[in-house]
C-alpha cells in the first residue's frame, strides 16, 4: 500500500524516513508541507487519522512558537488555523497509510507501522 509521507526536505528526521522507505522497496508519496502547506480541512483529517489532538502536532521547540504563541492559550480550532499559515510548527514527518497515520518518529516506530 502506498504510503503518503507529510514532509519538511529541511528536517533530519524527515529525510531519513524517505531514505528508509526508499531502502525497503516501500511505495510512497511526498507531500511537502512547506511548498504546498495543508489546508484546515487536511489537518482536521490527519488528525482524525493520527487518532490525536492538534496539541500532538505542534513543534514546541520551534522559534516561531516559542516567540509567538507558547505563552498563548489556543483552541484546537485556532491552533489548525494557525498550522495552516505556518507549516513549520507541525511535526514530522506524518505518514499516511490509507485511514491511519502516525508521526514518523522515533524510526522504529516507522518500521512497525510499514509491517503493519
Amino acid at each position: 500500500m502506498l504510503v503518503k509521507v507529510l514532509h519538511n526536505g529541511n528536517c533530519s528526521k524527515s529525510n531519513a524516513v524517505l531514505e528508509y522507505l526508499d531502502e525497503n522497496g516501500v511505495p510512497f508519496e511526498i507531500i511537502n508541507m512547506v511548498e504546498d502547506p495543508l489546508s484546515i480541512l487536511e489537518i482536521k483529517t490527519v488528525l482524525k487519522k493520527l487518532n490525536q489532538s492538534v496539541f500532538h502536532i505542534i513543534r514546541k521547540t520551534e522559534k516561531l512558537y516559542l516567540e509567538n504563541f507558547a505563552s498563548k492559550n489556543l483552541s484546537e480550532e485556532e491552533w489548525i488555523k494557525i498550522l495552516s499559515e505556518n507549516p513549520s510548527l507541525i511535526q514530522r514527518p506524518i505518514l499516511i497509510k490509507g485511514s491511519v497515520a502516525m508521526l514518523g518518529r522515533p524510526i522504529e516506530n516507522v518500521k512497525y507501522f510499514i509491517e503493519k
